[in-house]
């Protein structure tokens, strides 16, 4: 059994005390000890932000990408060796502004990753900027009005562009974020985690204590994630009530299975075989 300690580092973090990133990162060390994993055989890939600083703290293979470019390094990954365990992590901005363009289509080539979306609803390295997910009304301390835009509803649009594995977790519950990223580590697809986390900061609406006073867990209250519909209503509440837990769970072709076949040998194990091009290039001479 791999502990937990296997994953620690010594650099010093510099998130704010009282910030959600340290509980998630925890989860993630106890989560990938639990199931046996050894550093070397997780791949964290991280963009831009507070959430993406998870990767420095944690001991395993890691590739620091652009502000929202997370998924297309590890699609690549995990097409070139699939037995690597690769999960991409960022924050709302990192994945649902500058990254919305490419959680669509990991979501519907069904990439094999699993992606972390650490949500405090602002943007929270950079000063507090309004992000996708500021709620409507919201002060911040970067403009000079409240918010004034809609929302993006994360879960509906994940659930909307096909992921087959959507979640919701809240950092301040622990044990059942860690029951969530492990039943999305064993998925085979695209996972796709959005996290609760408070920004202690510059989000002073959304808190701990706000959180703790709304959120349930939809499964312990009877859903059941092969009910699309009933994932599509419930990921509507935002306000008394905010659901956790799985909402939607399929199993279906991933994107390796269709380039490459579930049983053909990594290509990273491949011999190579070279060729000579040099016919080839006559052809357009």
């Amino acid at each position: 059994m791999v502990e937990a300690d296997r994953f620690h580092t010594a650099r010093p973090k510099t998130w704010c005390p009282g910030c959600g990133n340290h509980q998630i990162l925890e989860v993630l060390k106890e989560t990938l000890a639990r199931l046996d994993y050894h550093p070397h055989q997780v791949l964290l890939v991280s963009g831009i932000g507070q959430a993406a600083k998870t990767s420095q703290y944690i001991r395993t293979n890691t590739f620091n990408v652009l502000h929202g470019r997370t998924l297309p390094v590890a699609t690549g990954a995990k097409l070139v060796n699939p037995r690597l365990k690769v999960l991409a992590l960022g924050g709302d901005g990192d994945g649902y502004a500058e990254g919305g363009n490419h959680i669509i289509h990991a979501a519907r080539r069904n990439v094999e990753v699993t992606y972390m979306i650490h949500n405090n609803q602002i943007y929270g390295l950079t000063k507090g900027q309004l992000s996708p997910t500021t709620d409507l009304g919201s002060p911040t301390t970067s403009y000079h009005t409240p918010s004034s835009t809609r929302p993006l509803n994360p879960l509906r649009f994940l659930l909307g562009i096909g992921a087959s594995f959507v979640a919701r977790g809240f950092a301040g519950s622990r044990e059942q974020l860690g029951d969530i990223l492990e039943k999305a580590l064993k998925h085979r697809g695209f996972a796709c985690i959005d996290i609760l986390q408070p920004c202690v900061v510059f989000n002073r609406v959304n808190t701990s204590k706000w959180y703790r006073e709304r959120v349930y867990d939809v499964n312990e209250e009877g859903h059941s994630p092969d009910d699309l519909a009933g994932a599509f209503r419930l990921a509507g509440e935002w306000g008394e009530r905010i659901g956790t837990g799985i909402f939607y769970a399929e199993e279906r072709e991933t994107l390796n299975d269709a380039l490459l076949g579930r049983d053909a040998p990594p290509l990273v194990e491949r011999k190579p075989e070279p060729r000579d091009v040099a016919p080839l290039m006559k052809e357009y001479l």
